[in-house]
């Protein structure tokens, strides 16, 4: 009798392990993806990527990813660095680069690509949607030359735009200004401007070490109104010399402006000692000292407190000079290129070419989408949705001229030089001759 007992507790405790094993099996089999998930094959993977972005830029791009990660499976890891120049040029030259990089310049991007280091995108990603979802100008920012000949070097993500002349609304609604559509428009404004006795601009390019940023971005701005998409290409990568007619035509277009009696508040003269930041304080006087200033839309941090966007103060899209040039706009902005190949890492970056990879981080401020199924409805900040539109509307961009050239003309002579001619201690004869000569060979 005890061994028939001790046999039936047997076969119970092999049912009760059999029951066990069989309930953790179809356990097992419920978290399992589904034979037909199209993601079975990145589930659970990693995506290494590294960039600028750090603090509450950090947090903001891991939430704009959370959903995709979600959807995916992929965990992309992102490591931000405040010295991420150096810091990426140490990994990538030492061939342990992240899978995916930021880079806020594609200038530096370019140096890499020179070097075999970045995949070529048209060999990994759907190159028809990613076309479809960009204007020609981003694309072609994009392409750069590899030793083996052109190649898709990056995706665009955030971006931000520098066309933008910026005006203390309610002073301009007062005083019956009109916002103007075109170049004659905008010369009809400060022509109107000045013979009611006051200066149209604010102008400062004072910025400590960085001195004359400010007047690179108006030389560009002028390029891109008064020649060719070409010629300014030409002319970043060094092939169209400074002392040139193209040039000399938009320094011209510049020194029009800020050189004319009464047009730049305090005159030619106070222009290299007035900060950059400090510049446009003078339009929110009491009444304004002048009337209009140009910058991106940084500069608001520079606003007096509490003045609120489209009420107290607002801009308009600075017009283009020739029209058969279209509407350009200078841009800066984020390119992602890719360093490792394999399936996660490809579908990271095709995601990248999409508007719903910016969309949570535009909803929640701070980021422009360069791309063209990104909707206007996503901005709830009113200076965002407008440099949007700006962005959108244009018919070509280009990336701000002094970044994409060497460091010692785009962040050296280039700016030097514009300070030394604007203060009037150099001719503009003298200035081009010397940024011309500090060109690396």
């Amino acid at each position: 009798m005890k061994k028939i007992v001790l046999a039936v507790l047997a076969v119970g405790v092999l049912f009760a392990f059999a029951a066990c094993k069989g309930s953790e099996e179809k356990s097992e089999v419920a978290e399992a993806p589904a034979a037909d998930d199209q993601y079975a094959e990145v589930r659970g993977t990693v995506v290494t990527m590294s960039g600028p972005f750090t603090d509450n830029d950090a947090i903001k791009f891991d939430e704009s990813v959370k959903a995709f990660e979600q959807e995916t499976g992929i965990d992309i890891q992102y490591e931000g660095s405040k010295e991420f120049e150096a810091s990426i040029a140490i990994r990538v030259d030492g061939g342990n680069p992240p899978d995916i990089v930021d880079f806020p310049q594609p200038g530096l991007l370019n140096t890499f690509v020179k070097k075999g280091h970045v995949i070529d995108l048209n060999k990994v990603l759907d190159m028809n949607k990613v076309k479809s979802n960009y204007i020609q100008s981003w694309l072609d920012m994009a392409t750069m030359e590899a030793p083996g000949g052109d190649i898709m070097a990056g995706i665009w993500g955030r971006v931000n735009g520098k066309s933008l002349v910026w005006y203390n609304k309610k002073e301009f609604d007062a005083a019956g200004y009109k916002v103007p559509e075109t170049w004659d428009d905008l010369v009809e404004l400060q022509n109107t401007i000045l013979a009611d006795g006051d200066s149209p601009w604010a102008v400062g390019i004072e910025s400590g070490a960085a001195t004359g940023w400010a007047a690179t971005d108006w030389v560009e701005e002028m390029m891109l109104r008064t020649t060719s998409l070409e010629n300014y290409d030409k002319w970043v990568a060094g092939e169209l010399k400074f002392d040139s007619p193209e040039v000399r035509r938009a320094i011209g277009a510049m020194a029009d402006i800020w050189f004319a009696d009464g047009m730049v508040y305090g005159g030619r003269k106070s222009i290299a000692t007035t900060s950059f930041g400090d510049a446009p304080k003078v339009m929110f006087q009491s009444p304004p000292k002048a009337w209009l200033h140009k910058q991106g839309n940084f500069i608001t941090s520079f606003f007096p407190e509490n003045l609120v966007a489209a009420e107290d103060y607002d801009f308009f899209y600075l017009p283009s000079i020739d029209p058969s040039l279209g509407r350009p706009v200078l841009v800066a902005g984020d390119i992602y290129a890719m360093f490792n190949d394999r399936p996660e890492v490809r579908m990271v970056m095709q995601h990248f070419a999409t508007g719903a990879s910016v969309e949570g981080w535009v909803k929640v401020g701070g980021a422009i989408s360069p791309h063209k199924d990104s909707d206007l409805s996503w901005y709830t900040n009113v200076v965002d949705r407008k440099v949007a539109e700006v962005i959108q509307n244009a018919t070509s961009v280009r990336f701000d001229g002094s970044d994409l050239m060497p460091g010692a003309v785009g962040a050296g002579s280039f700016w030097k030089e514009m300070t030394a001619y604007v203060s009037g201690s150099k001719s503009l004869d003298d200035s081009l001759t010397a940024i011309d000569a500090s060109w690396p060979e």
